[in-house]
């Protein structure tokens, strides 16, 4: 089954329920989730980055501790606070658009995606978000963007100006003065460092 990685707006079956779910950030993570989650006996309909949708076979009431403690013990987290919930999304919203993105042209204005998406004011998206977290919403993004590129600049078939371009910026300039910022060097001084450099940080310790 191929994994969900898309961000569409998706209603739940009648009769399931929705759980938001920390931590999930990548193709494999959804695997995983989705093994726990029908370990436990529970009807999976959907399990997509930073959420699943579960029933139980008789209809009832889920086991909400057998949850959290599998979850838990695959390296995920359960989130029930609705303020943790909307952090979460707007991580893994940007995450799966910046590292997973659709086909047709890359989106530039990710403020309108999350009111979007979210259907919240991008001031009160904001203010949450560096509450929470420590950094701005602007911050994560380049951060997020920045891993991306290393991915793109490792594989090594990609001019700068097309990495640059798949990632939304300006120019290649641009580009390179973010990289620096984050890692300490430029995209080609990253490159010339060989493969050993050009792993990715966990995608879960960047969120």
């Amino acid at each position: 089954m191929k994994a969900d990685v898309s961000i569409a707006h998706v209603l739940p079956p009648p009769g399931s329920h929705r759980l938001l779910i920390k931590n999930m950030v990548c193709p494999q993570c959804i695997r995983v989730v989705r093994e726990e989650l029908t370990a436990l006996g529970l009807t999976v309909h959907r399990v997509a980055l930073g959420e699943a949708d579960v029933s139980t076979p008789d209809g009832a009431a889920p086991d909400w501790s057998a949850i959290r403690a599998s979850l838990q013990d695959a390296g995920f987290e359960l989130l029930e606070d609705p303020r943790d919930q909307l952090v979460d999304r707007i991580k893994t919203l940007l995450v799966a658009l910046i590292h997973y993105p659709p086909p047709g042209p890359r989106l530039l204005n990710y403020s309108d995606y999350l009111v979007e998406h979210l259907s919240k004011d991008y001031h009160y998206l904001s203010h949450l978000f560096s509450a929470s977290e420590g950094l701005t919403i602007e911050k994560f993004i380049i951060r997020q963007k920045v891993e991306r590129a290393k991915e793109l600049i490792g594989y090594g078939e990609l001019p700068m100006a097309e990495v640059a371009q798949q990632l939304g910026y300006s120019s290649p300039a641009h580009l390179s003065r973010q990289f620096r910022q984050v890692t300490g060097l430029t995209p080609t001084e990253f490159q010339r460092l060989g493969p050993a450099s050009h792993a990715r940080r966990s995608l879960d310790s960047l969120i």
